[in-house]
């Protein structure tokens, strides 16, 4: 037998396994590309340009996504995990042997009931607490908390004093040292006045963070919250650019107080928006590191920015809520592997209502998956040096902070709340969303795509708002849910839905392509697609649908040679058509690409569904 030299046995030069087979360049790749660009008809014939430039697509920052990331689109030396400028990780070891802080959100009047929530999450594997309760009520929220074993992150709007006094009073009560205390009280003039549109007053909150700062050395006062400009439809760099200009206010507000730069620094903490865009996630906040690196040059201080993520409240639906679990899986990847210190995933029935206890057991589960059989935190900054992913947090770095120049070019982030500039620049790029969203080039699983019109619904205890005023609360599914919303209603009244026919030509294997393309789109408005299949009698089965309107279903040929007749055959009151082209009898076209929402709310009005 003959024997085989293992691995061990040859230097490593040696085992090239690539050296037998030629070296592909991008040449060569830019042909292939071009081979298939030319027989889908995407390459015009006589194109001049690189032909991958047909698959390039655009974030909302402008910033181009190529198909294809070689080492020469590294942006330069990317460092090290826990030094300067921070992009690979505040800590030299990432989060290897600890994994991040699993911050659990919890909301409620009644202190006690929420401390039943609070307990069973940390007996789960909850490592900190995000509370949002009435500053009487801490005390029977917390109560059996271990409060030196997990901090305490306050929630509590304008009563942020009153909460953070309730809570230091708590700590003293628990004899814990106050050199040891560790907590976030929460204070955030700035996201208050962005949420309900007061003015801004800094004075309050410096003053506490200086008194605090004197004796709780580990205890921070002030949050820097970018979800007020994500939730208002803005882009990952606005998000960005909003947070670093909070963060510079806060730092003259506090060195003002009488804090040197360093010790201001260290009263801060920064919330962030993960979400289902798993490499932005990422980029994003390697690059908000970066981008507080640099004002830390600047400032003269030297201490990292600490991050808390949390899965986006815009990207969660109310149809299908059960997907939800699969966004803020994808979210929690992208906050990890982009190193948050600390990561809230937001249980999947939070734009419901109030989570219950099984959303509740998801949601930290999650985090338990992605740390523990996923060993996503076993290794610092596992994105790091890819290509797409360092190109990617460098381009975001630099549209960022032109928007934070932009913010500061108006006079700061408060001057730019109260002039309406900020506000103006987010809300044209949920115009911009929406546009795509409506379009359907923005998909939303089981909502404007494979919507379910027979799914039961989720009922939870509402949660009412109590913040007005002040930038919009988007949603992205919030468009196609009203839709579907009014056809509850329409079918609570009248018994049944809204419907549509489908009048399929030819075999099953001619139109069923677009016939499910058809159906897709109506049910995303919450209207019954009526598919008789493949028939000769479609006048016949039409009114035996109980419909007033009908889409042809067919090929390009079936089109040309029977959509006028068909068309005038089935009496409908209006008649559209799946795809392109003008034919007699025919009122308008649905196609991928079309806006789908105007379609929807067109045929609402038509077939009397209000809302």
């Amino acid at each position: 037998m003959t024997e085989v030299a293992g691995p061990e046995s040859a230097p490593i030069s040696e085992l090239d396994l690539g050296a037998e087979f030629p070296q592909a360049t991008r040449e060569q790749w830019q042909e292939l590309v071009a081979g298939v660009l030319r027989k889908s008809g995407k390459l015009p014939e006589g194109f001049a340009g690189a032909p991958e430039s047909k698959l390039v697509t655009r974030t909302y920052d402008g910033i181009e996504i190529q198909p294809l990331y070689t080492a020469e689109d590294l942006p330069g030396d990317i460092g090290f995990p826990g030094l300067p400028p921070y992009v690979r990780g505040a800590r030299p070891d990432g989060q290897v042997g600890t994994g991040w802080d699993v911050r659990s959100r919890f909301t409620g009047e009644d202190g006690r009931e929420v401390n039943k929530a609070i307990l069973a999450d940390l007996e789960g594997g909850v490592t900190s607490i995000w509370l949002s309760v009435p500053p009487p009520a801490l005390a029977d929220a917390l109560n059996e908390v271990y409060l030196d074993l997990a901090p305490v992150v306050l929630d509590a709007g304008a009563e942020y004093e009153a909460a953070a006094s309730e809570l230091l009073a708590l700590l003293a009560e628990r004899e814990i040292p106050a050199s040891e205390a560790t907590a976030v009280l929460g204070a955030d003039p700035i996201g208050l006045a962005a949420r309900s549109g007061s003015a801004v007053d800094l004075e309050p909150a410096a003053a506490l963070a200086a008194r605090v700062a004197a004796k709780y050395p580990k205890v921070r006062t002030i949050v820097a919250d970018g979800l007020p400009f994500h939730e208002a439809g803005g882009s990952d760099a606005q998000e960005l650019g909003a947070l670093v200009a909070a963060g510079v206010t806060y730092l003259r507000a506090l060195t003002d107080a009488g804090l040197d730069a360093e010790a201001a620094a260290d009263q801060v903490e920064f919330r962030l928006a993960a979400t289902a865009d798993q490499f932005s996630t990422i980029a994003k906040l390697r690059a908000a590191r970066r981008l507080w690196a640099r004002v830390a040059e600047v400032c003269g201080f030297s201490s990292p920015m600490r991050q808390h993520a949390v899965t986006s409240p815009s990207m969660l639906t109310r149809r299908d809520p059960w997907v939800n679990m699969l966004r803020t899986t994808v979210a929690c990847f992208g906050a990890g592997v982009g190193g948050a210190d600390a990561v809230t995933v937001l249980p999947f029935d939070a734009a419901i209502g109030k989570p219950d206890a099984f959303s509740a057991r998801i949601a930290r589960n999650t985090h338990a998956v992605l740390l523990e059989e996923s060993k996503l935190a076993g290794v610092a900054d596992p994105a790091g040096g890819s290509w797409y992913v360092e190109k990617l947090t460098d381009d975001l770095a630099h549209a960022a902070w032109a928007e934070f120049t932009a913010i500061e070019g108006e006079g700061g982030l408060a001057a730019s709340l109260a002039s309406g500039e900020l506000a103006a620049r987010l809300a044209a790029t949920w115009e911009k969303r929406s546009s795509r969203i409506a379009t359907r080039r923005d998909p939303l699983t089981g909502v404007s795509e494979f919507p379910n019109l027979a799914e039961k619904p989720v009922v939870r205890e509402p949660v009412e708002s109590t913040v007005e005023g002040g930038l919009p609360r988007h949603r992205y599914a919030e468009g196609f849910e009203a839709l579907r919303d009014a056809s509850d209603a329409y079918l609570a009244e009248h018994g049944s839905r809204p419907k549509i026919f489908l009048a399929t030509l030819g075999p099953v294997a001619a139109h069923t392509t677009r016939a499910g393309f058809a159906a897709n789109l109506f049910q995303a408005g919450g209207i019954e697609a009526v598919n008789p299949g493949a028939t000769d009698d479609l006048p016949g089965a039409f009114r035996e649908s109980g419909a007033r309107i009908a889409c042809l279903c067919g090929t390009d040929d079936a089109y040309a040679a029977q959509a006028a007749d068909v068309a005038a055959s089935l009496g409908a009151e209006y008649v559209l058509l799946a795809g392109k082209g003008d034919y007699d009898g025919v009122d308008a076209n649905v196609f991928a690409g079309c806006d789908a929402l105007e379609v929807l709310n067109g045929l609402h009005a038509k077939l009397g569904v209000t809302r």
